[in-house]
C-alpha cells in the first residue's frame, strides 16, 4: 500500500495511491461506513493504520478500483505530515562497497531536525541569505509505527511501519566551521523534504532498495541500502536505546552523496518503488 497526503478542497488529506490517481480515506469511509482518521499522522498515531493495511491487503485493494478518485494530474502532493514528534538523522552511513562488518566507528553519527524544516513535493528549498554552500542529500526515511524502547535489532521490523524518500539539506559552511554546529546547519526552514509516498508492506528487502541524489536531471550519487554502515534495523534499535520512539517518528538513514544547490536548480530524491521526490531551489 502506498499512502500519500494530497491537498484537496483546501485541506491536506490522507489518500491511497491507485492507478492514475488517489482514493481519499474520506471516500473509503463513505463507501465502507467507517470512521478512520483522514490524515496520515492520525492513522499512524492511533495505530488505525494496522486496520487499514489489513483491509487493503484482504480485499480493499480491489474495492478501491470502484471508488471515486482524485485524478493524478489534479492532485497536489503535500508532505506526509507536518508535526512528527521527532525527526532523527544519521550521517556518514554509506560505504563505497558492501560492508563486511559494522563500521570503523562505534556508533552512528546522529542529529535532530525541527518540524519547521518540513516541505513536500514541488515546494521550494530556500537557501538562507548569504549562504553559498547549501547542500542537498537524498535519503531513505524510516517511519516508526509503534512505540518502542530498548529493543534489539532482531525486533526492529515489528516497529517499522514503512519507508519513504526524503531530501535533507545542510548549510555546509556552518557545519564546516565547527562540527558541533551540525544541528544549526540542518535546521533552516525548508531544509527537509518529506514524502511523497509512504510504502507500507511494499518493501520485501529494504537492503535492495536504491537511493539516488539527482541534480538537474543528472544522477550524481547512487547506492543500495545494503551498502550502509548501519542498516535500518540497527538504526532503529540503536536510537530506541537513547529515547522512546513513538508512532510517526521519522529517522533519516544517511545519503549516498550530497550536492551543492543553487538558485534555479531542481533537486530530486529517487528511491526504488516510488516516484521521485522533486523540489525546486530558491535563493533568499
Amino acid at each position: 500500500m502506498k499512502l500519500a497526503t494530497i491537498l484537496y478542497q483546501g485541506n491536506e488529506q490522507a489518500a491511497i495511491a491507485v492507478e492514475d490517481g488517489y482514493v481519499l480515506i474520506e471516500t473509503i469511509n463513505q463507501y465502507e461506513q467507517l470512521q478512520w482518521p483522514n490524515t496520515v499522522f492520525e492513522l499512524i498515531t492511533t495505530e488505525v493504520i494496522d486496520d487499514l493495511t489489513s483491509w487493503y491487503e484482504q480485499e480493499g485493494c480491489q474495492r478501491l478500483e470502484r471508488y471515486d478518485k482524485v485524478e493524478g494530474n489534479k492532485a497536489q502532493l503535500a508532505p506526509l505530515y507536518r508535526r512528527p514528534r521527532k525527526i532523527w538523522g544519521v550521517g556518514m552511513n554509506y560505504l563505497d562497497e558492501k560492508p563486511k562488518h559494522v563500521s570503523t566507528y562505534s556508533d552512528p553519527v546522529s542529529f535532530m531536525k525541527p518540524d519547521t524544516t518540513i516541505i513536500g513535493m514541488d515546494d521550494a528549498v530556500k537557501i538562507p541569505k548569504g549562504s553559498t554552500n547549501t547542500t542537498a542529500e537524498a535519503e531513505l526515511a524510516i517511519i516508526i509505527g509503534k512505540r518502542c524502547k530498548e529493543i534489539d535489532q532482531s525486533e526492529a521490523s515489528y516497529y517499522i511501519l514503512g519507508y519513504t524518500s526524503a531530501l535533507d539539506m545542510t548549510e555546509a559552511d556552518i557545519h564546516a566551521e565547527n562540527h558541533r554546529y551540525l544541528t544549526r546547519a540542518k535546521s533552516f526552514d525548508t531544509f527537509f523534504s518529506f514524502g511523497s509516498f509512504l510504502l507500507v508492506n511494499e518493501v520485501e528487502d529494504v537492503k535492495q532498495l536504491c537511493v539516488a541524489t539527482v541534480l538537474n536531471g543528472n544522477v550524481t550519487y547512487e547506492r543500495k541500502v545494503e551498502q550502509m554502515r548501519y542498516d535500518p534495523a540497527y538504526i532503529v534499535a540503536f536510537h530506541s536505546k537513547v529515547m522512546t520512539l513513538l508512532p510517526g517518528d521519522v529517522i533519516l538513514t544517511g545519503t549516498p552523496g550530497a550536492v551543492v544547490i543553487r538558485d534555479g536548480d531542481v533537486i530530486e530524491a529517487h528511491m526504488t518503488g516510488t516516484k521521485p521526490l522533486v523540489n525546486t531551489v530558491e535563493q533568499l
